[in-house]
């Protein structure tokens, strides 16, 4: 062969070898020098990115709530933004759930036609769904397991929970249905638990009754909820059958809060009407009437009793009507200027005047204007 052709030969094959590296650069990664070596694993999927944003979803959000679904290959956010909007949904309701629970875009469109069905067996409209769902992505889109809700769904009917038990718990405490029926299972046993301890002969209706009134008891931890049962018990020497009486009324309400909140209000509450007289009999039999003043905050608490005492209205009454705490201090201080400049006598009349919404209460004022003897 001839040099100048070999040459040329020598040339081609250079070109076609370099295009080839050329080619390949395109696909695959080049391993940089040591020294420019910068690891970045499963790197976020751009596309999805761009695809969220049009959405309008906040991005950030979504990277610090879940990062791992934002570095999928293959997840499904036009689907569940279809669905979603198909049930009434606004684009904005489904850009926020995205943003809160990005786990939501790799829901199949089969999952999510099965999860809506289960749910419309309890919620009544697609409305309550969308409205619950926008309050609390999680409780919609956290488990995948659609058998397990089912399941969630015939236990707690089991329990006597009717349907409109069953439709407060989907609507303000849905996590329930997303624990384990064993999970569930255990803390229904635990309720059982409690009332045979105290000598209580139907533990199932306790258990019922104690849900009933209490629909987050069962996403709650149970040590904490024993903690303050004994604290309960213990501060204002209770019975057996005083405390199981409670409990399965209107304390069931109040045994979930925090161990310290609970202490430090009955605490505040206790050094409060002490101070100003009460015994500690009052003060137990007032808890016992109406344990739901142990909601309240210490600070507010105080507040409100100081401002119910300085408008002229005697302990012992407050004691007998414990609602008015239900009020907040600018709508009972409202309500006793407007006692005062009619001269309104609480002493005569009580206080059951203030334990009324505003609408009654004004009905109630133009009366008592009217009247010769107010």
């Amino acid at each position: 062969m001839a040099p100048w052709v070999k040459a040329l030969h020598c040339t081609s094959t250079l070109q076609q070898a370099l295009k080839l590296l050329a080619f390949q650069s395109r696909f695959c990664s080049i391993t940089p020098k040591k020294h420019d070596l910068k690891i970045s694993p499963n790197p976020e999927n751009e596309f999805l990115l761009e695809n969220l944003k049009l959405m309008g979803v906040d991005v950030s959000m979504a990277r610090q709530r879940q990062p791992g679904v934002l570095r999928k290959n293959f997840t499904n956010e036009q689907g569940l933004a279809g669905f979603l909007q198909s049930k009434g949904a606004s684009g904005k309701t489904v850009a926020s759930v995205i943003s809160r629970y990005p786990r939501a875009i790799t829901r199949s469109l089969e999952h999510l036609e099965q999860r809506w069905q289960l749910w419309r067996n309890i919620l009544q409209t697609d409305e309550e769904i969308v409205s619950t769902l926008d309050r609390s992505p999680e409780s919609f889109f956290r488990s995948s397991d659609n058998d397990n809700i089912e399941k969630n769904i015939a236990f707690l009917s089991s329990l006597g929970l009717n349907s409109q038990h069953l439709h407060r718990l989907l609507a303000s405490a849905p996590r329930t249905f997303s624990n384990s029926v064993e999970l569930n299972k255990h803390r229904v046993e635990f309720l059982e638990n409690i009332c045979t301890e105290m000598g209580g002969n139907d533990p199932e209706q306790f258990a019922k009754d104690f849900i009933s009134r209490n629909i987050y008891i069962l996403i709650r931890s149970t040590k904490r909820v024993k903690a303050n049962i004994d604290y309960l018990k213990a501060s204002l020497k209770l019975s057996d059958s005083v405390l199981l009486a409670l409990l399965q009324g209107p304390g069931a309400d109040i045994v979930d809060v925090s161990n310290e909140y609970l202490k430090n209000n009955l605490t505040s509450l206790q050094q409060k009407m002490l101070s100003h007289g009460c015994r500690r009999v009052d003060v137990k039999n007032f808890i016992i009437s109406y344990p739901a003043v142990l909601h309240t905050g210490a600070a507010t608490l105080s507040t409100k009793l100081d401002c119910l005492l300085k408008g002229g209205i005697p302990l012992q009454q407050i004691l007998k009507k414990p609602k008015v705490f239900d009020y907040s201090v600018q709508n009972l201080t409202a309500k006793l200027q407007e006692l005062h400049r009619i001269g309104y006598d609480f002493q005569e009349k009580g206080t059951g005047i203030l334990d009324t919404s505003q609408k009654r209460f004004k009905a109630k004022l133009g009366k008592l204007v009217m009247s010769p003897n107010k």
